[in-house]
C-alpha cells in the first residue's frame, strides 16, 4: 500500500514537470481573461464530473476571492444550476446544456473555459461551437490527444492540453493551471494595489 501511494506522488509530480511547457500559454491565458475582465465581460466555465467541479472552483475563486482581498470578478459556472441542466437534458439533448446556455448568456467579449480531461465531452464541444457564435474566446483544459475539442478551436482559441493519459493526474494539473489562472488575473487587474 505504502508504494502505490508512493507511486501517485511521484507520477503527479512527473506529470506536473511535463507540463511546465505549458506556463506561456496559461499566461496567455491568463492575460486573455484578464483583458475581457477589464472590458467589463465575464468568464463562463464548463465541464463534467470532477471538471464540472472545477468549473465552479475557478468561478468561486473569481466571484470571491483567490489569495488576496479585492473586488469580485463575473464569472458563471455553468453546471450549477440543476433546474437549466435538467430541462435541457429533458426536453432537448444533454448535448446542448452548455450550448444553449451559452447562447442565452455569452456576449462578444466573453472567455468560456472549456474543461475536458478526455477533450471528447460532446456538451462542452457543443459548447465551444455556441461560444465562437457568440463571439466568445475559448480557452480549452483538455489532456491525451486534445480529442474533438482540439478540433473544433480557433486559432485565436488557446488549448492548455495537459500531456497525460490518465484522467486523475490530467485532473490534478487542470486544478494547478485553474489556480494560476486565479493569480496571475489577480496581478494583471490588481498586482499595483
Amino acid at each position: 500500500m505504502d508504494d502505490r501511494v508512493f507511486d501517485h506522488f511521484r507520477e503527479s509530480v512527473k506529470v506536473k514537470e511535463a507540463s511546465a511547457v505549458l506556463a506561456p500559454a496559461v499566461a496567455a491565458a491568463a492575460r486573455l481573461m484578464a483583458q475581457s475582465l477589464s472590458k467589463g465581460a465575464k468568464i463562463l466555465s464548463c465541464g463534467n464530473g470532477g471538471s464540472a467541479a472545477d468549473a465552479q472552483h475557478f468561478s468561486s475563486e473569481l466571484l470571491n476571492r483567490f489569495e488576496r482581498e479585492r473586488p469580485p470578478l463575473p464569472a458563471v459556472a455553468l453546471t450549477t444550476d440543476s433546474s437549466t441542466l435538467t430541462s435541457i437534458s429533458n426536453d432537448y439533448d444533454y448535448a446542448e446544456i452548455f450550448a444553449k446556455q451559452i447562447h442565452a448568456l455569452g456576449r462578444p467579449g466573453d472567455v468560456l473555459l472549456a474543461i475536458s480531461t478526455s477533450g471528447n465531452s460532446e456538451n462542452v464541444r457543443r459548447g465551444i461551437g455556441a461560444a465562437h457564435r457568440q463571439g466568445v474566446a475559448v480557452v480549452a483544459l483538455t489532456g491525451r490527444d486534445g480529442g474533438s475539442i482540439a478540433a473544433e478551436l480557433a486559432d485565436t482559441d488557446i488549448e492548455l492540453r495537459v500531456p497525460a493519459e490518465r484522467t486523475c493526474r490530467i485532473q490534478e494539473v487542470h486544478l494547478l493551471i485553474i489556480h494560476c489562472l486565479c493569480d496571475s488575473i489577480d496581478e494583471a487587474l490588481y498586482g499595483h494595489q
